[in-house]
């Protein structure tokens, strides 16, 4: 069974840039959020309604992806995944009103009976950055987001909560100061995340 690196933070802070350079400089497999093709996601950013169907995608579709890395002999890698989209997003929108209890609960079941069949990733990546910074990189891309700036202290928290219980699986990154391509961190790195999976992934 592959190793497998979640990479998560707040909406906006880079974790899919991060993904993509690793994977430019190193030999990761990767899965991706997929946000411009997935069935809901545009739907659920202008009407509320889709909320529900959207993160039941997002939740099957990161089981899918987590179980197809596994496979590989290479390291994979995500940008979110399974648990932050049940610990974060969905979080999120549940405290928003956006999914009813009785929604929630669902998503809930779900998500721990797919980790109940799936083990947690080998390492998780926290990535942080001031609050400005986040604002400035959500308000620069050319993406659908449903989490806007107002959502950055909530979802922070929601995260931070399920993070407390990992220990050794978990490193934390400032990137507030990185250039978007992270050219400067990638370096560094790498031989981090190959250190703490203790295997050779680049």
């Amino acid at each position: 069974m592959g190793k497998l690196v979640a990479v998560v933070g707040s909406a906006g802070v880079g974790k899919t840039a991060l993904v993509r350079a690793l994977c430019r400089d190193g030999d990761f497999a990767c899965g991706l959020e997929q946000h411009g093709t997935r069935p809901f996601q545009s739907l659920a950013a202008r009407e509320p309604r889709f909320i529900f169907a959207n993160q039941v995608d997002y939740l099957l579709l990161r089981a899918h992806q987590e179980r197809e890395l596994r496979r590989q002999s290479r390291t994979g890698l995500l940008d979110g995944g399974l648990d932050m989209d049940f610990h974060g997003f969905t979080r999120l929108f549940h405290a928003r009103g956006w999914l009813t209890d009785a929604e929630f609960d669902l998503c809930r079941r779900l998500y721990e009976y797919i980790r109940f069949e799936l083990p947690l990733p080998d390492l998780v990546i926290m990535l942080v950055a001031d609050e400005s910074t986040i604002v400035h990189r959500l308000e620069e891309r050319r993406r659908i987001n449903i989490a806007s700036g107002q959502d950055i202290s909530r979802l922070t928290a929601f995260l931070e909560e399920w993070l407390s219980g990992l220990g050794e699986r978990l490193l934390r990154l400032d990137v507030s100061a990185d250039d978007p391509g992270y050219r400067r961190i990638v370096p560094r790195l790498l031989p981090q995340i190959i250190r703490m999976l203790g295997q050779d992934c680049a």
